[in-house]
């Protein structure tokens, strides 16, 4: 395998975790990130669902893992094109900068849904309207406040923004939304135990090792409040506060809330990258996503010899499917290599 060369399109967990496991088989390859560090999202983030792991140690995994000296790490590069050419595969970022080998990796994951698309729920608009994103920055800080300075009283987090959303056209589950607002106001709770914490849903989609147990523990040992309903719109107090309305769809009742702070947890949608790319390949799928050959054995491969995919560049996955899904696609990497000339 030492004569093989693959390009990995995209420097975040799924990117990272397959350049390894494909250099550990002898492989030599380029790891391409547009962005000036690797690691993607997980950067933004302090401590994981469902266990509360530390996200800096894990990162620091990913990062101990790129000094293998088979892995070329290339940042700051965007890829505008990828293309076959004879057996080789290509990546272009422009006319004096072009990348070969035998194989190609889509990684290219994920963009967090833009709040400000949903008006009627004042993110940008509103001072104390945040998103999850904006709460993780806060609590890795150690402290939730307010526009104002102030320790919030009562807060509120809402899950499904930007999924299973016709008006946004994001038909789909983002997967990770729901046991993330969990987290986080678990987090606040231990924060500000004397605080109010809601948590507004559609349903809570506990699927995961250990979500319900999360989600039964954030009722029992911190009080955290779950309202099945969907806020309708949010709207601004003299004092600055977010009054928000909405509708309890289990009693069927119409409400009004005053908060402190409201969370909004955004979705998964495709990144720039991946509908580029993939559209490009012929390889594009729904939501502009890339579009594995099949859901069960073909999952990393695409009607393109030699082109896989890896994390949620295919569709929305949690961290630990998103590194086990890099691995198997280095596995069929190899594979395919093995039978090529």
């Amino acid at each position: 395998m030492m004569d093989k060369r693959v390009l990995i399109i995209g420097g975040g967990p799924a990117g990272i975790e397959a350049a390894y496991s494909l250099a550990l088989q002898g492989v030599k390859l380029v790891l391409i990130e547009e962005k000036a560090d690797v690691c993607g999202h997980i950067q933004n983030w302090d401590k994981l669902f469902p266990d509360f792991q530390d996200a800096e140690q894990i990162r620091q995994t990913l990062y101990r893992k790129l000094d293998h000296p088979n892995i070329e790490v290339i940042t700051n590069t965007e890829i505008k094109n990828l293309y076959p050419k004879g057996k080789s595969w290509f990546a272009k970022k422009d006319a004096d900068k072009i990348f070969e080998a035998d194989a190609a990796l889509l990684a290219t994951g994920f963009e967090v849904f833009d709040a400000k698309r949903k008006e009627e729920l004042g993110y940008g608009i509103y001072d104390n309207v945040i998103t999850s994103v904006d709460f993780e920055k806060m609590y890795k800080s150690g402290k939730i406040l307010t526009s104002e300075g102030k320790v919030p009283e009562r807060i509120a987090f809402l899950n499904c923004v930007g999924s299973r959303d016709e008006k946004v056209g994001n038909h789909y589950c983002s997967r990770v939304c729901c046991i993330n607002a969990v987290k986080q106001a678990i987090e606040f709770k231990e924060l500000v135990p004397d605080s109010k914490a809601y948590c507004f849903y559609m349903d809570m989609r506990m699927a995961g090792q250990f979500y319900e147990e999360l989600y039964r523990k954030s009722q029992e040992e911190y009080g955290v409040t779950y309202i099945r309903g969907r806020i309708s719109e949010a709207a601004v107090t003299m004092d600055n506060r977010i009054q928000i309305k909405a509708e309890d769809t289990l009693s069927a009742l119409p409400m009004k809330m005053t908060l402190d702070l409201l969370v909004l947890m955004v979705g998964i949608e495709s990144s720039a990258g991946t509908t580029l790319l993939s559209e490009q390949n012929d390889v594009l799928g729904l939501y502009g996503f890339a579009k594995p050959l099949g859901l069960y054995s073909e999952d990393n491969m695409t009607s393109k010899p030699g082109l896989f995919l890896a994390g949620t560049c295919k569709r929305p996955l949690t961290l630990p499917e998103t590194l086990a899904d890099a691995r198997s696609a280095a596995i069929d990497i190899v594979k395919y290599l093995k039978t090529t000339t």
